[in-house]
């Protein structure tokens, strides 16, 4: 067998010799992948119908014995692909007569409570830490509390200044979770439900993973103090003054966290 092909490309494409220095065409070596489960495939079909619109919430899907004969499937491939949809919230299964499968009405929490769960998984495998979720935290939240600043009508303001003020829960003498609620706060005062979808599975995490009791009790009235600045900053727009307060304040925790035992190792 001899190797020819293009002398600028550096590839040899092998070839055949024949009897009498004749040669075969080259044959092409292709990387071939493994084909897609085909449950996936259906999967991936429907969901993308869904993405666009050609399948609206509240369509009721076509039954599975129709779905069967659509994708030339078995009907045991179609409720795998259906299990699939189910569980990233895409569709939902209804009993009885009128029953089915229908697609369903988008719910951001239901996202939100999704990716926090993911991460919450990941900070405990070497691939993701909490220093890379703190790290992302001061990226986002100073920005949210300038915009927060700069478009916050009257009555966000006024429920920045009862969580800021909230009262803590006399089982948690840290008053984590209320302050863990304000920060949603500065996030949704944005009005930008794609920044609070992204800064809100962060702050779930923190709920759960953090060891309130080796923050000593100063430390939360210090934050107490600086969400009130941060509020007032936010109620007079002063965008640049509100984003450094923020800045500051997650840098002053981000030291905090930063000791050791301060976050569960299960």
């Amino acid at each position: 067998m001899a190797a020819t092909g293009d002398p600028g490309d550096g590839v040899a494409v092998p070839t055949e010799e024949r009897p009498g220095g004749r040669h075969r065409p080259p044959t092409a070596r292709l990387h071939v992948q493994r084909v897609r489960p085909a449950y996936r495939q259906v999967a991936d079909e429907l969901r993308a119908q869904i993405m666009r619109g050609a399948l609206p919430a509240g369509t009721r899907l076509p039954a599975e014995s129709e779905l069967t004969g659509m994708f030339g499937v078995s009907r045991s491939t179609v409720r795998e692909a259906l299990r699939v949809l189910a569980s990233q919230h895409l569709i939902e299964t209804r009993r009885g007569v009128q029953g089915g499968s229908f697609v369903a009405a988008p719910d951001p929490a239901r996202l939100v409570e999704d990716v926090g769960g993911a991460l919450g998984v990941l900070v405990a495998t070497p691939q993701l830490g909490m220093a890379d979720l703190l790290e992302a935290r001061l990226l986002l939240e100073p920005a949210a509390a300038r915009l927060a600043a700069q478009r916050a009508a009257p009555e966000t303001v006024e429920a920045l200044r009862a969580a800021a003020a909230a009262p803590r829960d006399p089982r948690d003498p840290s008053g984590f979770v209320e302050h863990m609620d304000f920060h949603t706060t500065v996030l949704m005062a944005t009005g930008n439900l794609m920044i609070t979808m992204m800064g809100q599975p962060v702050g779930d995490v923190l709920r759960t993973r953090l060891n309130r009791h080796v923050v000593a009790a100063e430390h939360w009235t210090e934050v107490d103090a600086c969400h009130a600045t941060i509020t007032e900053h936010i109620a007079r727009g002063e965008a640049a003054e509100a984003e450094e307060a923020m800045r500051s304040h997650l840098l002053d925790l981000r030291d905090i966290y930063g000791r050791p035992g301060a976050w569960k190792s299960d």
